[in-house]
């Protein structure tokens, strides 16, 4: 197996890792026009243009958009259908979602200055959230559970959830974790058209006031073309991973962890840093003993050979350096000393520390959301969590005398800006013997 490989020192290495960093997206423009035309579509004709758009792209013909509705019970028996040792699963990685998310709860805080002058903060949950769930060949419960509990736990009260159900096909496993992540109403809809019934609302579909989810390009350019008129959790690249090891974990199990993303797509990137020469031709090895064992090794190899990377360096400073610089969606810290190196650590959606933490139990059910930034992002933004199911409005309450205090320092300030109405209404309370 051919894989790029660059060492950390070299004149051109930032060239070459920011060539290898990047990935060609198809032009899209035609997906621009395409989406347009259909949210302006489903503005203009609400249910009526949402049944065609079923019947044309999902083939799934209805008289109405109550029937593509499916109720609490059918979610429950979907979920009662599976064999015990899934709904197991289910509801541990549910458990395990959930105490985790629970920690993230932000309270409502307030002071109270010498004056009186009371100052704050409100924190409320948003009052509706929209959840695309891929639907067809993709089928993704845990994405239900990591986006629809962290609302739960943030106090959503009306979780709408649209997932795509071709020919009719409904998956079992995504309307379980539905049922166990107790989502409010789930429609059998799914594509630009589906975000943009839960971006403008329609007939029946409700209103929301975020959409999170993922889905395929027509789904994320709805949700970049809806954002303003709703909030959306992140417009989400190629999966990535990076692995920093320091050559003691065993060979086969760090090609196993580069499979894991590169088994997603073939944009999906692996990245492997070490220090010690040896590893990346044992990886190697292990890679071609292992690939044809696995049942997407077309895509596995393609991923590798196109966007996977190997990085020398010299030791664990110059891999926590370049791995700021590469700010990855899933970073694994397979070296005997991870509590030293995450010090080092900057920019990463989520940390794996040890050679025992894998990140594809982070995907399920270790408990952090895997819902994560990708292409660089993690320099500036966060795994989705139940902060981004609250919002925080400020408090101000003036006693007299602050109002007298501070309305002549904001005269002052609206004056110089030439927003003489802001002046005058600060006026109003500044008391002439003060």
């Amino acid at each position: 197996m051919n894989i790029k490989h660059i060492k950390f020192g070299d004149d051109d290495f930032y060239k070459s890792l920011k060539h290898a960093l990047a990935f060609n997206e198809d032009d899209n423009s035609e997906i621009q026009a395409v989406v347009s035309s259909i949210i302006k579509d489903i503005k203009n004709n609400g249910d009526s243009a949402l049944l065609s758009y079923t019947k044309k792209f999902d083939h799934l013909e209805s008289k109405s958009l109550s029937e593509l509705e499916l109720t609490q019970e059918s979610l429950k028996e979907a979920y009662e259908s599976l064999d015990h040792p899934i709904q197991t699963a289910l509801n541990e990685s549910a458990q395990r979602i959930r105490d985790y998310h629970q920690n993230q709860i932000q309270d409502s805080w307030d002071y109270v200055e010498e004056d009186g002058t009371r100052l704050g903060q409100k924190i409320t949950a948003i009052d509706s959230v929209g959840l695309y769930v891929p639907g067809g060949k993709a089928a993704y419960p845990s994405s239900v559970l990591m986006n629809a509990i962290p609302a739960k736990v943030a106090g959503v009260k009306n979780i709408i959830m649209v997932v795509p159900t071709p020919n009719g096909k409904r998956n079992t496993l995504v309307l379980a974790a539905a049922h166990v992540a107790n989502v409010d109403r789930v429609f059998t809809i799914g594509g630009a058209q589906a975000v943009a019934a839960l971006a403008f609302g329609t007939e029946t579909i409700p209103q929301v006031d975020k959409i999170v989810g993922p889905g395929n390009a027509y789904v994320a350019e709805a949700k970049r073309m809806v954002f303003g008129t709703v909030g959306i959790d992140m417009i989400a690249g190629p999966s990535e991973i990076l692995v920093i090891t320091d050559g003691q974990t065993n060979p086969d199990w760090l090609a196993m962890d580069l499979f894991s993303q590169a088994e997603h797509d073939e944009l999906a990137q692996s990245i492997l840093i070490s220090s010690d020469k040896s590893i990346f031709e044992k990886v190697i090895k292990s890679m071609e003993k292992l690939i044809d064992t696995m049942p997407r090794k077309k895509i596995i190899q393609t991923s590798l050979e196109n966007r996977g990377l190997f990085i020398e360096v010299k030791n664990l400073n110059e891999a926590a350096e370049v791995s700021n610089f590469i700010s990855p969606e899933h970073l694994e810290l397979s070296v005997s000393d991870p509590d030293d190196l995450i010090q080092k650590i900057k920019h990463a959606g989520a940390i794996f520390m040890g050679i025992n933490t894998c990140e594809s139990v982070g995907d399920y059910c270790a408990g952090p959301n895997h819902v994560l930034p990708t292409s660089r992002t993690a320099r500036f933004s966060s795994p989705l969590g139940v902060y981004d199911f609250q919002k925080r409005s400020s408090i101000i309450n003036l006693s007299s005398k602050a109002a007298s205090r501070l309305g002549k320092i904001a005269s002052i300030m609206a004056e110089g800006e030439g927003l003489f109405a802001h002046a005058r209404s600060a006026d109003y309370r500044v008391k002439i013997d003060d």
